[in-house]
């Protein structure tokens, strides 16, 4: 009996191996190493990676695109990330202060993996596959460049207010495609000052659902922070056109009280 026993725990542990081998088949990797144009690394910065087919190129001196893969960079600036077959663009930056996941500010070390002629480089992965893509040296001081051509940035202005009505300083909004606004949103603002206002860049035109809390990567809300979003009852549509502002979208939030006892 203590023979079948153990062969039959052998065998999960087998499979179970196996599965995980075969988890990890269907993933693909990207490896490489970033530093500042000086050469120096870009030490325990972050590194952005972007699949193509879940939206626009970034481009973040004209909106923050939400990253579908967010990857820590070692002292040495090193970096392995498993994703998923694909293609992707890249992205990076060092932070001057502070450790925020969102777009980059004035003074941070920015690398947009760019070609000869400035566009950006796109890496394809495939199932099992590890791509280097070796050292690059592109990360440089940040400055958001402003729009040579009237009308060239397409936004979503307001101000974010909570229960009194007060404005909401450090919130941050983010725009979804569908009104459901399940999973990833496609766009995210800077975070808003003192006086609770936001601006939120996209990358065209189009129909927009916003909501707003004050943390990156979703999941339920701990007690005290906010959520709210754009809608008395349900979400409402907000219509952009392209190379133009829209203003006076303000969102109402609350301070979520946590969850009760036996939630």
């Amino acid at each position: 009996m203590k023979r079948i026993c153990s062969l039959v725990l052998t065998l999960a542990v087998l499979c179970t191996g196996i599965s995980a081998l075969a988890a990890d088949a269907g993933m693909g990797r990207i490896t490489g190493t970033l530093q500042k144009k000086s050469g120096e690394p870009m030490a325990n910065g972050t590194l952005f990676l972007f699949y193509e087919k879940s939206g626009p190129p970034p481009a973040p001196e004209k909106y923050w695109r939400v990253p579908d893969e967010i990857v820590p960079l070692d002292a040495n600036g090193k970096f392995v990330a498993e994703v998923r077959p694909g293609t992707y663009y890249l992205g990076a930056i060092k932070r001057i202060a502070g450790e925020e996941l969102g777009a980059p500010n004035e003074g941070d070390y920015f690398l947009a993996n760019r070609d000869e002629k400035g566009n950006l480089r796109k890496y394809t992965v495939k199932a099992g596959e590890t791509k280097d893509i070796g050292t690059l040296a592109q990360g440089k001081p940040f400055k958001r460049e402003k729009a040579a051509a009237k009308g060239s940035v397409t936004a979503i202005e307001g101000t974010v207010l909570d229960e009194g009505g007060k404005p909401v300083a450090g919130a941050l909004v983010f725009a979804f495609v569908s009104p459901t606004m399940v999973g990833k949103p496609l766009f995210a603002s800077e975070r808003t000052g003192k006086d609770g206002k936001y601006l939120l860049r996209v990358d065209e035109g189009g129909t927009y659902y916003l909501k707003s809390r004050e943390v990156y990567g979703g999941g339920a809300p701990k007690a005290g922070e906010i959520i709210g979003g754009y809608g008395e009852k349900e979400p409402a549509p907000v219509k952009v056109e392209a190379g133009k502002t829209v203003k006076g979208i303000d969102l109402n939030v609350i301070h979520f009280k946590g969850r009760g006892p036996n939630q």
